[in-house]
């Protein structure tokens, strides 16, 4: 007979050597190394260090220290090695003629300002401050969500079981985002990989690990023309979000409120807070077992996320267009990339699997195609000043109905007058004055 808990002949079932089975604290467990076989406990020391970080004191709901850690060590289990001043090189000058071909797809100036190769623990290191505009909203709502919960009775009492539950929450949402963050930087290739600015403004920079890896899965295309068409789709973002001021604060600002408007079912939480015993552990176990964490969209988020993917297939839409213009009689292996962009991107690979987990949504622009398609079209129709003056305010943007028919959207207006650049920079001005009334 075997006197190891949950072994052979202990009476226990692998549920049994888990104590946290069914609790939040089984999520951070569970993300900060797992179980073992049979669900037993990994190692307490290790764990209880951890624990330790994720409850420090800090500001905000969110410990991005702790983050920061956790993303690190998530990041080292695959390996990442410095960037070589070689790979520096390469990604500079591939930016560098990524921007000189794209001079003569659009009216935007470069919005490169410097490039840099990163590692996948600089990619962390470099992003984290959009992902906290991104992610404190969503936690700060888990936290109130627990709040809520706790029928009035019990706040009187529990003061410092309140404290213990708002730190509970910010440690589970510290732990997703860490381990999270560190499985995003295994695939994204670039700073504007998922569609979003998360870089520093005017950073052009690739990730060459992830970009080699990337590049190993297309035998038929050289790395060289797997790195210049990753070049030119991350200095195609750059160009867009410095030439359209109100796009990165829209897109970032859109993704925050929604996290910030989540509903969190607690429903039958309040219940069996209701009928707890503070002093037994094993009542607050089961009080706090399942169903907290499942955010619910509202019908108003719901709304807003729909605006959301337009906005993001718009984007991908518009790179997706100057870059096939840019490449079509420079690069014969062009086409195959951007299939095989598109398919990455539409489908929905690690890293939005990643981003849905981590913010509670899903980027994946379904309607890029339509949205190359309708750039494309109005470019032919009216020529690319006319496309990319449609970026000019967010009231000009094509709705989802316009990618309904993309070959229909502005159908009936004619060209634009040959305007001055005087007059084309007066123009831009008025609108976007009126564009923030």
């Amino acid at each position: 007979m075997s006197d190891t808990p949950g072994g052979p002949g202990s009476g226990q079932g692998p549920d049994d050597a888990n104590p946290f089975k069914g609790t939040p604290f089984e999520q951070i467990f569970s993300q900060m190394g797992g179980f073992g076989a049979g669900g037993a406990m990994p190692d307490l020391n290790a764990l209880m260090a951890q624990m330790q970080s994720l409850f420090a004191p800090h500001d905000g709901p969110v410990n991005w220290d702790s983050v920061l850690d956790l993303a690190r060590r998530a990041a080292a289990q695959e390996p990442d090695p410095s960037v070589t001043p070689a790979q520096a090189a390469a990604v500079a000058d591939a930016v560098r003629l990524a921007d000189h071909w794209l001079d003569t797809t659009t009216e935007f100036p470069s919005g490169v300002t410097t490039t840099a190769a990163w590692s996948r623990a600089e990619w962390i290191v470099e992003t984290l401050d959009v992902w906290k505009v991104l992610v404190e909203p969503i936690a700060g709502s888990a936290t109130a969500a627990l709040g809520q919960a706790m029928p009035e009775e019990m706040k009187q009492l529990a003061g410092p079981l309140m404290a213990m539950l708002g730190k509970a929450s910010g440690a589970m949402v510290a732990s997703q985002v860490g381990s999270g963050l560190g499985a995003l930087a295994g695939d994204v290739l670039s700073a504007s990989d998922i569609g979003l600015p998360l870089g520093p403004i005017g950073k052009a920079a690739l990730l060459p690990t992830n970009v080699s890896a990337f590049a190993a899965e297309l035998p038929d295309v050289t790395d060289d023309d797997v790195l210049l068409y990753l070049a030119l789709r991350e200095a195609a973002h750059q160009r867009l979000f410095a030439g359209v001021p109100w796009l990165r604060d829209h897109l970032i600002g859109a993704v925050a409120e929604y996290g910030a408007g989540m509903d969190f079912d607690t429903s039958g939480m309040e219940e069996k807070l209701r009928e707890v015993d503070l002093a037994n552990p094993a009542a607050m176990q089961d009080a706090m077992a399942g169903g907290l964490f499942d955010p619910e969209p509202s019908p108003a988020q719901k709304a807003a996320l729909q605006k959301l993917e337009v906005t993001l297939a718009l984007v991908e839409g518009w790179v997706d267009e100057v870059v096939g213009q840019a490449t079509a009689e420079r690069m014969p292996a062009a086409a195959k990339l951007q299939e095989t962009v598109r398919r990455r991107r539409a489908a929905g690979g690690p890293a939005e699997q990643t981003f849905a987990t981590l913010v509670g949504l899903e980027l994946r622009p379904r309607r890029l195609r339509d949205a190359s398609t309708l750039w494309g079209s109005l470019r032919t129709r009216q020529g690319a000043e006319a496309r990319d003056g449609v970026w000019m305010s967010p009231h000009l943007l094509p709705t989802a109905d316009d990618l309904d028919d993309p070959l229909g959207f502005r159908e009936d207006s004619v060209a634009p007058e040959e305007l001055t650049e005087d007059e084309w920079d007066a123009g831009l001005r008025d609108l976007l004055d009126g564009g923030d009334e």
